[in-house]
This record gives C-alpha cells, sequence and structure tokens, in this order.
C-alpha cells in the first residue's frame, strides 16, 4: 500500500476545463504552490505576495483584451498538487524531484493534455534538504537504528523517494521499518508527542523541527548520494494556447531570486510572516552559500539525478518506462530570459550559489573562503559573517560575554561545505599545542572519522566554546 501511494496520490479526477478567455475575456491561471516548502518560495509565495506575475504578463495584441485572474493553490506536498492539475484546477505547479517524475509519468496517460518540466525552483547537488528527524530525547541515531520502528513521511514527496532510495541502496526490504503516511504537520506534531519513532520530510523540516527544540536530525540525504530539487510543470495545452503567459511566469521567478538575494535577511523574514516558517530557518536554505541554490535553468545533472529517480520507481515495479530528456522544455525559460536580457546558456553551464561575503570584524579579516565561514544572527542586530569556524565560535563566545541575543549561529560542514546550524553540528577538535583546532560535520559518523584521522574527538558546540580555539583573534 505505501508503494502504492506514489502513484495512486498522484491520480485523480473529478471534472476538467482549462480556463481560457470566457464572455468576459478572463483566463483564470490556477497555480499549485507549496508555501511552507522553502524550496519553492521563489516560483509561488513570493511571486504572489509581491504581485510579480502581473508585472510581465502580455498586456497587447492578442493580449489587449484578455483579463487574467489568478487560483493560487497552497498544498502541502506534491501530490496534491498533481491531482489539481489532471483535473485543469491547475495549469502550473511546483513540486520536488519524485512528485515531479510522478506528474509527468501520470500525465502520459492524459488524452487531453501532457505535462512538461519548464523550470527549476531549487537543488542542492549533494542532496541535502530531506532528512530523517527522531525526538531530541530519542536513543536512535541513524538509519539503522530504525529497523522496526514506526516512520512517518509524506507519501509521494520527495522525503518518500529518499526513504525508497536509502532503503534500496542499503539492500534493505520496504518492511524494514514501518513506514506510514502522515502530512508535515501531523508528522511533526507525533513526533513532539513521541507517538512514532521518526520523521521523515523535505525542506525545512529537517531542520525547522531541530530549530523548534524537540527533534534531532539523523538521516540527511547527502546520504544518499543524489541531487535533490524542486521545479516547476505546465500543463501543454495551457502552454500551447498562451504561451506568453507561461513566459511571464518564469519571468516572476527570475525575480523573485534577485529580491531574495538582494536582502536575504529581509526575505527570510518576510517570508516567515507569510508561511510561519521562521526566518532562521528559511535563510539557512535561501541565504547565500545557503543549502538551496535557487536557479530557474533545466541543468542536465538535476535530469540526470530524476532518471536515477525513475530508475528507484522501476525497482518497486510502479513506474514502467518515462523519458526524462522528453520530458523537460526549457524553451520558456530560455524565452524569459532572453527578454530579460539575460545568458541562460551561462547560468546553465554554472552550479555556483551566492556566497558568505565581507569582513569577519571579530578576528578581523576578509572572508576569502565562503564554505569554511560562518554567520551570527544577532536580536536587533543583523547578521554578521565571520571567516572561519574558529572565529564564529570565538565571536559567538565574545558576543555572549557582551550580553548580546543571539537568533542562531552558522557554520559550514567540512565534507560538503553545506551549510549547518552551529548548534546542530558535530565538532572534531584537535588539540595542537593546548590549543583547538576545529571542523563542523553534518554527520556525526564523517565526525568521528575525521576525529579519529587527526587524533581528536568529537563535542558539541556547548563544549566546543569551552575550549580555546586558535584564531586570528588572539595571536594563533
Amino acid at each position: 500500500m505505501m508503494m502504492r501511494s506514489f502513484l495512486g496520490a498522484a491520480t485523480l479526477a473529478l471534472g476538467f476545463g482549462l480556463a481560457g478567455p470566457a464572455a468576459a475575456e478572463t483566463v483564470t491561471i490556477g497555480i499549485g504552490t507549496q508555501d511552507t516548502t522553502t524550496n519553492t518560495a521563489t516560483t509561488g509565495v513570493i511571486i504572489r505576495q509581491l504581485h510579480l506575475l502581473e508585472k510581465y504578463l502580455p498586456k497587447d495584441g492578442k493580449y489587449a483584451d484578455i483579463k487574467f485572474a489568478f487560483d493560487w493553490q497552497n498544498f502541502t506536498s506534491g501530490p496534491p498538487v498533481t491531482n489539481a492539475m489532471m483535473a485543469d484546477k491547475a495549469q502550473i505547479g511546483t513540486m520536488g524531484d519524485y512528485p515531479l517524475i510522478v506528474n509527468g509519468f501520470t500525465f502520459l496517460s492524459n488524452p487531453e493534455s501532457k505535462s512538461k518540466l519548464i523550470a527549476v525552483a531549487a537543488y542542492n547537488l549533494s542532496g541535502s534538504g530531506n532528512g530523517i528527524v527522531v525526538h531530541k530525547d530519542s536513543p536512535y541515531f541513524e538509519f539503522a537504528d530504525l529497523k522496526g520502528k514506526v516512520v512517518s513521511v509524506p507519501f509521494g514527496s520527495a522525503a518518500h523517494g529518499m526513504v525508497l532510495k536509502a532503503l534500496q541502496d542499503r539492500g534493505l526490504s520496504p518492511d524494514f521499518f514501518q513506514l506510514v503516511s502522515q502530512s508535515p504537520e501531523v508528522g511533526s506534531t507525533n513526533l513532539q508527542e513521541r507517538k512514532i519513532d521518526a520523521h521523515a520530510d523535505f525542506v525545512p523540516f529537517a531542520e525547522l523541527l531541530p530549530f523548534r527544540g524537540f527533534a534531532r536530525k539523523i538521516f540527511d540525504g547527502v546520504e544518499t548520494n543524489l541531487p535533490t530539487w524542486h521545479g516547476v510543470v505546465v500543463r501543454s495545452d495551457f502552454a500551447q494556447k498562451y504561451p506568453e503567459a507561461v513566459v511571464a511566469y518564469l519571468k516572476a521567478v527570475v525575480a523573485a531570486n534577485e529580491w531574495v538575494r538582494a536582502d536575504p535577511a529581509a526575505a527570510a523574514a518576510k517570508i516567515e510572516e507569510w508561511t510561519g516558517t521562521n526566518k532562521e530557518v528559511v535563510y539557512i536554505f535561501l541565504g547565500p552559500g545557503g543549502n538551496m541554490t535557487t536557479d530557474p535553468t533545466i541543468k542536465p545533472v538535476l535530469l540526470k539525478a530524476a532518471e536515477e529517480d525513475v530508475k528507484v520507481l522501476q525497482k518497486l515495479g510502479k513506474m514502467k518506462e518515462f523519458d526524462v530528456q522528453k520530458w523537460a522544455d526549457d524553451s520558456f525559460i530560455r524565452k524569459a530570459y532572453a527578454e530579460l536580457g539575460k545568458d541562460y546558456d551561462k547560468e546553465l553551464a554554472s552550479t555556483a550559489n551566492y556566497e558568505v561575503k565581507g569582513t569577519d570584524d571579530f578576528c578581523h579579516k576578509p572572508i576569502t573562503e565562503p564554505r569554511k565561514a560562518g554567520e551570527i544572527w544577532v536580536a536587533d542586530e543583523g547578521i554578521h559573517p565571520f571567516s572561519s569556524t574558529a572565529c564564529t565560535l570565538g565571536a559567538y563566545k565574545d558576543l555572549t560575554t557582551k550580553g548580546k541575543k543571539i537568533n542562531v549561529a552558522y557554520v559550514f560542514d567540512t565534507a560538503r561545505g553545506i551549510k549547518l546550524f552551529a548548534d546542530q553540528a558535530f565538532y572534531a577538535v584537535t588539540d595542537k599545542d593546548g590549543k583547538f583546532e576545529i571542523a563542523p560535520f553534518l554527520l556525526k559518523t564523517e565526525a568521528e572519522a575525521y576525529a579519529k584521522k587527526t587524533d581528536g574527538k568529537v563535542v558539541s558546540l556547548t563544549d566546543a566554546l569551552k575550549l580555546e580555539i586558535k584564531t586570528a583573534a588572539n595571536g594563533n
């Protein structure tokens, strides 16, 4: 039943009828979004709240006498978006990698329309974003500890796909643990009340629940060694009839990306206001050096990852042949870039994110290696950048001594360059003649391996702050 849900959750349908010019010459565009899924902020909630689509929609030629109306439909995961699209209640949808593939495959049987992948919302090449969390007081610390336990996940979601791949990678059967379907909201509550042993989810919940103080991450999507991403699909019949409207939507996506990067802290605060996701959590994904790169170009590496996702579903016997390359259509996003005067092929070739920059005001040096840097969000002051983990922790102690309230601190994983909450990281520390060198890690196993190699030990943030760490500020 668990496996049937992957496709069953994405099939539907009651009613149809693409909204087009009626007597009043009104075209209603249905857009399926996921407001609480931070990866999709630039393809949904930001566009809606800032009225960006209205700015770019065509107003002349065949559109001179057309009035556009919008039906923004907010869902908690991808499969209901596909349901709305199959029913022609939504013409554009945004969702994660596995739901996207199921969307494309499901539409193959639709005689009225197909689905086309027209843009990427955000991605992480290392696979970070999806994760499994347990209660903070749980005795479980790794995937293997969950044998025979109750694990919830939104069925049909990107996180569900991550769980299935993790099982396959380990040669484990689907009944290794008892997997049940729960939405992010239900799973979060049940985990807090300890009604389940673990909860697997997509962005932002594997970071949000630990940030809120009652959960601990024990498995991250990086362990599947496969990129994770969210994207945008459109009904082909709508795209053929109103191609300029589709291009306008993608221009709005580009504008939303630029709005976030212009002032990421302020953007995170607004997204918190609109979605309820803590700004500090939004920032770890969408801020500089964040765990999601917002880039709408359809990169070959992401399509290759999608082909691997297809194989996961095929191994379950729940998906037949599906050509990812034919499903993807970059013509609309290319046209949007051209009309905005942007170089699509240049951005397509790049996987660079925007990075932490500035001057470290504790160690008094410029930031030259962003993925070895750190940041501290100080209440009523904003975000301060630092040049290294050592300088970040040194500044943390200094700010605390001065009575400053720290909202959150960020460091970067030593192995993968992934942004971490400082209090959730594992620190490998090595004693160098009474001074300590320090390396943060996302995964406890990797911190332990590093510490063993350097004759060090693994400590928490609390214990790391007690050490005399080597920094430029103290002359070492």
